[in-house]
């Protein structure tokens, strides 16, 4: 399997012949952020906030999906929902390879939760705060489920994102060996410890 950035949380997982849409931004959802156009088999979004649930940017073609999805209920908030609602966190499984997107994750796990993303290949989590958990509290959940590898989403760029959220580096503090990457795109096997990928859809 293979994972490529498309930019805030949105991200394309790709199996030997099909691949998959994970929570599309819309046109002008995200600051800096140019329109995202992508072909694929299927998308799922976490929620449907603008930012998360751009399906219309996305093109299918019409074929059925090889990934397994598990579903698992959140809050995209510290209050059961009260502020934002919903949050679904999904594990995709392909190739006895398992990644997990945590959505707009806005609170801290439970043990069931915990258990149920227990033996990732890779944990896509938020990290800027604000609209989601925290950097620092990312990096417990990163500690508590001690996933392979780890890709950060939905933070503050120099030139993108929303100005109420943070970087990725509070998130990075704790990791000295996190990585730093040009690319967009990684291999799952290949894909150890913590990783920034960049990502090509930004507006000039």
């Amino acid at each position: 399997m293979k994972i490529k950035y498309l930019g805030h949380s949105c991200f394309q997982l790709f199996s030997e012949n099909q691949s998959i849409v994970i929570d599309p931004y819309s046109d002008g959802s995200v600051p800096g952020l140019a329109p995202l156009r992508v072909k694929t088999n299927a998308v799922y979004c976490s929620h449907q906030h603008a930012d998360h649930n751009g399906v219309d940017c996305v093109e299918f073609d019409g074929e059925d999906s090889d990934f397994e999805r598990t579903q698992i209920a959140s809050w995209h908030d510290d209050q059961q929902g009260a502020l934002r609602g919903p949050n679904t966190i999904q594990i995709f499984e392909c190739d006895r390879q398992r990644v997990a997107h945590l959505g707009d994750l806005g609170c801290a796990l439970d043990d069931e939760q915990r258990a149920q993303l227990a033996d990732l290949d890779v944990l896509l989590i938020p990290v800027g705060g604000y609209y989601t958990i925290s950097g620092a509290q990312a990096a417990q959940i990163v500690s508590d489920l001690k996933p392979k590898s780890v890709i950060p989403m939905h933070y503050k760029g120099t030139d993108f994102g929303y100005d109420v959220l943070s970087t990725e580096e509070e998130f990075l503090a704790p990791f000295a060996s996190a990585q730093k990457l040009e690319s967009d795109e990684i291999d799952v096997a290949d894909a150890k410890g913590v990783i920034v990928l960049s990502f090509n859809h930004q507006s000039e």
